[in-house]
């Protein structure tokens, strides 16, 4: 899957109360339309919102909450979360601007296009785009995690085994240092005792 398959077809702007809301209420067993409803949500828009949640790791599948979700109580995190949430469910989108967030809307509408191989019409895109647009203006940018992929070892200068090969290297290093310091003590004892010997047959 390019992209979420989750978005809303309108009510953008309240998509920051859905989550103060949610922040400001106690969690539920499960998300239900019946939570969303009591938390003051009624339209069949509003309830577009549980999908989107889905999407971006807040709910399973079942609309059980999740790990992320109960993390959303600590008001320091929350909008980071929703960003690290966006980076995670829109990850073919950041792996073609890291940045995506900071694309204008024509920039994206290009960009989902081609994500989608061009099976979504123009006003789903816009849908699609504004469900994006929306939930980046709530998140906060500035402690997302970065999804960094580790280089390819076959194109770095340090082999795979080089910890292994550096490890090997300074223990055979403090072993030669050894030997060495083994022979520099033998020699200096055989000649001390030829002194000593020759010391003797003078006397």
């Amino acid at each position: 899957m390019a992209l979420p398959t989750s978005y809303m077809t309108g009510n953008y702007s309240k998509i920051s109360n859905y989550f103060e809301s949610i922040i400001n209420a106690q969690a539920p067993e499960k998300f239900t339309i019946k939570f969303l409803k009591d938390l003051g949500f009624t339209s069949s828009t509003d309830l577009q919102f549980i999908n989107v949640l889905k999407s971006l790791g807040f709910l399973d599948n079942s609309g059980t909450p999740t790990q992320k979700y109960y993390a959303l109580f600590d008001g320091t995190r929350s909008r980071k979360l929703v960003a690290e949430g966006l980076k995670e469910s829109y990850e073919d989108l950041f792996a073609l601007n890291k940045n995506a967030q900071k694309m204008s809307r024509e920039e994206l509408r290009g960009k989902f296009k081609t994500l989608t191989a061009g099976q979504k019409s123009d006003h789903t895109i816009d849908q699609m785009v504004s469900t994006f647009l929306n939930l980046c203006e709530y998140a906060d940018w500035s402690g997302a995690k970065q999804n960094v992929k580790m280089p390819d070892e076959s194109i770095t200068n340090k082999p795979a085994n080089s910890e292994k090969n550096e490890k090997a290297l300074i223990d055979s290093t403090d072993n030669n240092d050894n030997i060495n310091k083994l022979k520099m003590f033998d020699l200096n004892y055989v000649t001390w005792q030829s002194k000593y010997n020759r010391s003797l047959h003078s006397t």
